[in-house]
């Protein structure tokens, strides 16, 4: 899977994503967004492709999935 940004939602959906894990974190956005698109492929592999089921689900899952699938790729946030 691997995905570009195709349209406002998948942005918007992305901006939500990484905004709301480094407040859970208590990190800067920039760092988590580096962590996701310039570490890793996370970001344009995982989050956009799978944009349609994941903006389904609740904040938290959606978060927890993402930092579970970060550690999972060896990414440190």
């Amino acid at each position: 899977m691997n995905g570009a940004i195709q349209n406002p939602d998948q942005l918007e959906f992305a901006v939500f994503c990484i905004e709301n894990i480094a407040a859970k974190l208590n990190i800067e956005a920039k760092t988590v967004y580096n962590a996701l698109a310039e570490k890793s492929n996370i970001l344009n592999g995982y989050v956009i492709p799978c944009y349609s089921s994941l903006h389904t689900q609740s904040k938290n899952y959606i978060i927890n999935d993402i930092l579970a699938a970060a550690r999972e790729d060896g990414v440190d946030l």
